[in-house]
């Protein structure tokens, strides 16, 4: 069974960094591709970034190449997501969520387990 628990939110100021954690407690980290959701309030959730079981093929939304960077330590059963450059519109909740699936997607639906999510604030 897949429980997703994320960490690592927080209030920062545009420019900074936030380095967000999601803990899989299940028993079937390493078999899954993992992804990074976010959503903004009154706005829909949208992806941000996806990373392969292997942790060797990655995807990210336009809105944060080159500043977000996903990661995983299998050992660890852990996902992080690196934010770097920091802008007000990142403000939302970040979710993580499981797929079973071997290729990460930018559709809700293709990922089976989600966490309940952390809160990330950008002031400007």
């Amino acid at each position: 069974q897949v429980q997703l628990a994320e960490s690592g939110g927080g209030l920062v100021q545009a420019g900074g960094s936030l380095k967000l954690s999601c803990v899989d407690s299940g028993r079937s980290f390493s078999r899954n591709t993992m992804g990074w959701f976010r959503q903004a309030p009154g706005k829909e959730r949208e992806f941000v970034a996806g990373i392969t079981w292997s942790g060797g093929s990655t995807l990210y939304a336009d809105s944060v190449k080159a500043r977000f960077t996903i990661s995983r330590d299998n050992a660890k059963d852990t996902v992080f997501l690196q934010m770097n450059s920091l802008k007000p519109e990142d403000t939302a909740a970040y979710y993580c969520a499981a797929s079973t699936r071997y290729s990460p997607s930018s559709l809700q639906e293709r990922y089976d387990y989600w966490g309940r999510g952390t809160r990330v604030t950008v002031s400007s």
